[in-house]
C-alpha cells in the first residue's frame, strides 16, 4: 500500500509540474476525453459488477492518454479512484491500488512505448494507429497485470494461471477497442487526440 501511494504521488506531482492544463482549449477539453473518463468507474468495477474475480477490470488508460497526454491523464485517474470509493463502495486500498495498476501504470508504460516509437519507428498513419494504439496498449496493459499480479497475492479462490490467461485475454481485448478507436479519430476527428499531429505522422512528398 505504502509502494501504490509513493507511485502515485510521484506521478502526480511530475504531472502538475508540467502545467497540462495550459494545453487545453478555452472552452475545455473535447467530448470524447470527457466521456472516456466517464466511464473508466465501470471499466475498474467489471469484476466487482460481475461478482467474479477471474473477469478481468478494463484499463482505459491508453485511450485517454492518446486522447488527453500523460499528465493531463494522471490528474484524470484521481477522481475516477474517489467515484470507486464513495459511489462503488470499494475500500480506499483497493481503490489505490487500480488507481496505480490500471491508470498510472499502463499509461505511463504506453508513454514511454509510444516514445520510443517516435524515434525508432517511420513516422507513419500506420504507425500511429497499430503502433500506439493497438500494440503499445496491449503490451502496456498486458504489463502492468502482470506486474500487480507478481506483487500483490491473487484473489481467494483463483488460480495465478487462470488470472494470467484472463489479463492476457483482457489485454488483447482493450488493445483492439483502443487501435479501433484511434483510427476513427484519426480519419474523422484528428483534433481529438492530443499525441497525434498531422505534421508528424502524414508522409510528405
Amino acid at each position: 500500500m505504502l509502494f501504490n501511494a509513493l507511485l502515485t504521488l510521484l506521478a502526480v506531482l511530475v504531472a502538475l509540474s508540467l502545467r497540462p492544463w495550459r494545453t487545453t482549449m478555452p472552452h475545455g477539453p473535447p467530448w470524447p476525453w470527457l466521456a472516456c473518463w466517464a466511464v473508466l468507474p465501470l471499466c475498474w468495477g467489471t469484476d466487482k459488477l460481475a461478482a467474479t474475480s477471474i473477469i478481468q477490470p478494463l484499463s482505459g488508460a491508453c485511450l485517454l492518454l492518446l486522447l488527453a497526454g500523460w499528465p493531463l491523464t494522471v490528474l484524470a485517474l484521481l477522481p475516477v479512484a474517489g467515484v470507486m470509493v464513495l459511489l462503488g463502495g470499494m475500500a480506499w486500498p483497493e481503490a489505490l491500488h487500480r488507481l496505480v495498476w490500471l491508470g498510472l501504470v499502463p499509461a505511463t508504460l504506453a508513454l514511454g512505448l509510444g516514445a520510443g516509437l517516435r524515434r525508432w519507428l517511420p513516422r507513419h498513419l500506420f504507425i500511429y494507429i497499430m503502433g500506439r494504439g493497438f500494440f503499445t496498449t496491449w503490451i502496456a496493459v498486458a504489463t502492468a497485470g502482470l506486474l500487480a499480479l507478481a506483487l500483490v497475492d491473487a484473489p481467494v479462490g483463483t488460480d495465478s494461471g487462470d488470472l494470467v490467461l484472463a489479463r492476457f485475454l483482457t489485454a488483447s481485448g482493450e488493445a483492439f477497442i483502443t487501435g479501433m478507436l484511434t483510427a476513427i479519430f484519426v480519419a474523422f476527428r484528428p483534433q481529438w487526440l492530443a499525441t497525434y499531429s498531422d505534421n508528424l505522422y502524414l508522409p510528405r512528398d
